[in-house]
């Protein structure tokens, strides 16, 4: 059974926007696969769905149901990934001038995969509401380490029809310590485009994804 991925991402009881950040982060079902590329030794497939994972843990797309609570600088919220085991925490480091927060997610085998991101407040315009975040993340799997940056911005869209929907849209720089390099385009409607190298650009789709329903811990603020 599945249900609409921000339905799990804003629970009905109510959620902190740690919390919410933490539950984006549940999608580390990307991170099993770059693990088992790189048991392959397919550097190129490793870098393409870390930067997959880098790009949806970023981001909704879904109904927005409210809005997260804030947390307080300095509050740290840590949740175990259910369909993966996952250790998922994140951190408010400072809210002036801007929202800017730290994340960590170590896998079973002990692969990290680390990330900030700094929400630089909000536009107007005539899509909706926009949130940029300029971020950067770092995948260390053994000797391997990809790197990823750019700027996501998340965009809240009225509709007359479904409510305020959540999406995003933005670009990632991809490079890692085997000399592969590339970027990742993400469009309005969840679509990816991934060109590493000279390969042929591979794609994905964030907004048809569901989450999978299965028991999971609460949040734990620190």
């Amino acid at each position: 059974m599945s249900i609409e991925t921000t339905r799990y991402e804003l629970p009905p009881e109510g959620i902190t926007l740690l919390g919410y950040i933490v539950r984006r982060m549940h999608k580390t079902e990307w991170l099993i696969k770059a693990e088992e590329a790189l048991a392959k030794k397919q550097t190129v497939k490793a870098l393409e769905y870390a930067s997959v994972y880098a790009a949806t843990s970023s981001t909704s797309f879904g109904r927005a149901y409210y809005q997260p609570d804030f947390n307080r600088a300095g509050n740290t919220v840590t949740e175990t990934d259910p369909a993966t085991g996952a250790i998922v925490t994140a951190k408010l480091e400072s809210t002036s001038p801007h929202y800017n927060i730290s994340y960590q997610t170590t896998m079973p085998n002990k692969d990290t995969f680390k990330g900030t991101e700094t929400i630089t407040g909000t536009t107007v315009g005539l899509r909706g509401l926009g949130m940029p975040a300029p971020s950067k993340f770092k995948f260390i799997s053994g000797e391997y380490i990809a790197e990823i940056d750019g700027l996501i911005t998340s965009e809240l869209a009225p509709s007359l029809i479904r409510n305020t929907r959540i999406r995003a849209y933005g670009y990632l720089n991809l490079k890692d310590n085997n000399g592969n390099t590339g970027r990742l385009e993400l469009n309005r409607a969840g679509d990816l485009s991934i060109k590493i190298n000279e390969q042929p650009a591979s794609n994905h789709s964030i907004s048809k994804v569901k989450w999978i329903n299965s028991q999971h811990s609460a949040s734990q603020p620190a």
